[in-house]
């Protein structure tokens, strides 16, 4: 059987990382960049990680865009790219997709994988919740602050789990630690409880998950969301128990002095990623019938920040 082909799209800080795992093992690996004067900057600089993980990698194969994949559609495609791009990637997917293809949600964010499988089909969509946090230094050259293996990878259809394990294994064999579970949507519920508590909260006062979590203020505010988010997520069938939020304290602890992205977006007068965070947990509160006061405020803040420029 021959091996599986893979391509890697959106080659930022998080799918640079994805991307420097799997050319450890798999260096016919391709690297899709917005553009073709990045691909071609991949080729010729390669991929830089350093940090809580490290990789010197060279690049082969680089292509500026998904419609260059056309000619010879992949096995597997990781989407890695900023999670509002999604819907578009997906659309210029919808050329190069054939019937066995698998398309893997790397992004932030909750119902990625939802909209996968409602583009292209259940069997054709998995999702992965990433354990590492990491920063974009230059195209092709990141900075791993932290990385609490391992990563977890999941099938929305139980027919894709052979392929989700053959991925998993070839990340772990990279040094990317990565877990098959039975079901993935309760490891994203696990991590974007914290991811989207606090990075409406960092992004509107520009300041570290940990100097969040010790300023009386602001902890008072993460303290009610948790609460609110724990809800939802328990109305959505995903009771999470009364140690978790324990749990939580303990993995933001390792966390320590890091900024959410979404800071950064808010910086460089980018869009932000809040409809796929704070946005869809008001959205599935209000599918199931419950207020979430503070979170709704929070979510509007980073929506107003935004607006100061996406639409001035």
């Amino acid at each position: 059987m021959s091996e599986t082909s893979i391509a890697v799209v959106g080659i930022g800080a998080t799918g640079a990382v994805l991307a420097a795992a799997l050319l450890k093992q798999r260096p016919d690996t391709v690297l899709v960049a917005s553009s073709e004067a990045k691909a071609q900057t991949l080729k010729q600089n390669g991929l830089s990680v350093d940090g809580a993980l490290e990789y010197q990698a060279p690049v082969r194969r680089a292509v500026g865009g998904v419609a260059a994949l056309a000619d010879d559609p992949p096995d597997v495609i990781i989407l890695a790219t900023k999670t509002f791009h999604l819907p578009r990637v997906l659309e210029d997917l919808a050329p190069v997709f054939w019937p066995s293809m698998k398309i893997v949600s790397a992004h932030n964010g909750l119902g990625t994988e939802d909209l996968i499988a409602q583009r292209f089909g259940p069997q054709a969509a998995l999702r992965m919740s990433l354990n590492y946090g990491v920063g974009l230094e230059s195209p092709g050259r990141v900075h791993v602050a932290f990385f609490n293996r391992p990563n977890h990878l999941g099938a929305v259809d139980e027919a894709s789990r052979e392929a989700g394990r053959r991925l998993a294994e070839a990340l772990t064999q990279g040094g990317l630690d990565t877990e098959l579970v039975p079901d993935i949507k309760l490891f994203i519920w696990k991590k974007m409880i914290m991811k989207c508590t606090m990075a409406n909260i960092c992004a509107v006062t520009d300041r570290t998950i940990r100097a969040c979590l010790d300023d009386p203020p602001t902890r008072r505010i993460a303290d009610a969301c948790f609460q609110e988010i724990l809800a939802v997520a328990k109305a959505k069938g995903y009771d999470l128990g009364p140690d978790y939020l324990e749990q939580v304290m303990g993995y933001l602890d390792k966390v320590g002095a890091h900024k959410d992205s979404m800071c950064v977006d808010l910086a460089n007068r980018q869009p932000t990623e809040i409809e796929y965070l704070g946005g869809k947990v008001c959205a599935y509160a209000q599918e199931v019938g419950l207020e979430v006061h503070h979170y709704q405020v929070m979510t509007d803040l980073v929506r107003a920040l935004e607006n100061n420029y996406l639409k001035a």
